[in-house]
């Protein structure tokens, strides 16, 4: 439910509508819209309430109209928020006209793999440097990551050549030790780790929440509103891939479509990770064209100084050479589009 305020609306009248909201025993949420205010309801709301409840709110000074949110997701849906959401970090915007640069290595292996992949990607224009400390393998006999002491080697390497950092937690204890990372991620296995989604939304840093491999748009943005529940607005979605019909080729498909959908469906911006989708160097530099070119707010991609040495996911990363042509396309792919290259 949305409660759109009259232009001119006095803080008393905006004040009293939040006040009848939470005497029903639910939260109110003030979204700001120029020279109009609007309150949300953002909770659940019994079917036998909504009636009397939009009777009430409707009869209060000040208010314009009472809506209805359709959407079983309310504070992650362009109803409830119509205008895009910028994450900024550190002076580093995500959602708006310019187009960021995430790169790095997928693990963390040791601190001169790190600081050349940091020379590497800065050198081809990242803002944000990406890289695994804590690693969700399939067989636990391999790689599992440095933990927390590849959380120190990342953020060094990062804060040496100027870059933001993002990194992946898994459980709860992960966000703790990773207090000196920039922004958590919680990766596509994850996506509905709701008492995960929760402590990172308690965390108060920027989000990246990638998308799972079955789950739907719906299912997707709803483990988004477990974050926004937490009084967290800074949450950035992740295209990463659906299973695909043939897995002979690429890991999974890398839904395009789904970057429109999200930005028609949510004010939250959306990122494109094409190496998880392609799973081969060969076809990343193609797939994060196409996402810049659907509307992508970002680009994710593994850069490794040394793919054949890496310890995880070497076959999808980038040398840096490549990264460093990547970049440039996509500079010329975003002009294209009316955008830039942050």
């Amino acid at each position: 439910m949305i409660v759109a305020m009259q232009s001119g609306a006095t803080r008393e009248e905006i004040r009293a509508v939040c006040e009848v909201i939470q005497q029903s025993g639910m939260k109110a949420v003030e979204i700001p819209g120029g020279d109009r205010v609007a309150v949300g309801v953002a909770s659940a709301i019994p079917p036998d309430l909504r009636p009397v409840l939009t009777e009430r709110l409707s009869a209060l000074p000040g208010v314009d109209r009472v809506t209805q949110v359709s959407r079983a997701y309310k504070l992650a849906s362009r109803e409830f928020h119509p205008t895009d959401t910028v994450v900024e970090c550190s002076g580093v915007r995500i959602g708006g006209r310019e187009v960021v640069l995430i790169a790095g290595p997928c693990a963390v292996e040791n601190p001169d793999q790190m600081a050349r992949a940091a020379r590497a990607v800065r050198e081809g224009g990242a803002r944000i440097m990406r890289g695994g400390p804590f690693k969700p393998r399939t067989s636990p006999y391999s790689f599992q990551g440095l933990g927390e002491e590849g959380v120190r080697l990342l953020v060094d390497a990062a804060r040496a050549e100027g870059l933001l950092t993002i990194c992946e937690v898994m459980d709860e204890g992960d966000v703790e030790k990773c207090a000196e990372v920039d922004i958590l991620q919680i990766g596509a296995r994850n996506m509905q780790n709701f008492r995960l989604l929760m402590a990172v939304g308690r965390s108060g840093k920027p989000v990246l929440l990638k998308r799972g491999p079955v789950a739907t748009i719906d299912e997707w943005l709803l483990s988004a509103e477990y974050i926004l529940c937490q009084d967290n607005p800074n949450v950035v979605l992740c295209e990463r891939g659906v299973h695909p019909v043939d897995r002979t080729y690429t890991r999974y498909t890398l839904d395009v479509a789904a970057v429109q959908v999200a930005k028609h469906l949510s004010h939250l911006p959306v990122v494109v990770d094409p190496s998880h989708a392609a799973g081969d160097w060969r076809y990343v530099s193609a797939l994060a064209r196409a996402g810049v070119a659907v509307g992508a707010d970002g680009i994710m991609v593994e850069v490794h100084p040394d793919p054949a040495a890496a310890l995880c996911d070497g076959p999808q990363a980038l040398r840096p050479e490549t990264f460093h042509r990547l970049a440039d396309d996509l500079r010329a792919v975003a002009e294209a589009v009316g955008r830039s290259i942050l």
